[in-house]
């Protein structure tokens, strides 16, 4: 069985590497991308504007910079932090 998580219904940056997510379920949570920008391909989320410039994907599955850099609602909802 597969398990379902809150779509995000609104996110935004908070501070350099942060990114508050509301839930479907009208919880918040705070993410930090810290961790992801070591790895190559989250790189250019420390450049500032850059990371600030991400969009919701439809239905609320995730959030997107461009056709390579993503991250999903489970990611966000499992290891964000409650606001």
């Amino acid at each position: 069985m597969k398990m379902s998580y809150p779509k995000i219904v609104r996110a935004e940056a908070i501070g350099e590497h942060i990114i508050r997510v509301e839930f479907t379920n009208r919880e918040i949570k705070d993410y930090d991308i810290s961790s992801l920008i070591e790895k190559p391909m989250f790189a250019p989320l420390q450049k500032p504007a850059f990371f600030k410039n991400f969009k919701i994907e439809p239905g609320g599955y995730g959030i997107v910079w461009n056709d390579d850099i993503d991250i999903s609602e489970y990611e966000l909802w499992i290891n964000g932090k409650t606001a």
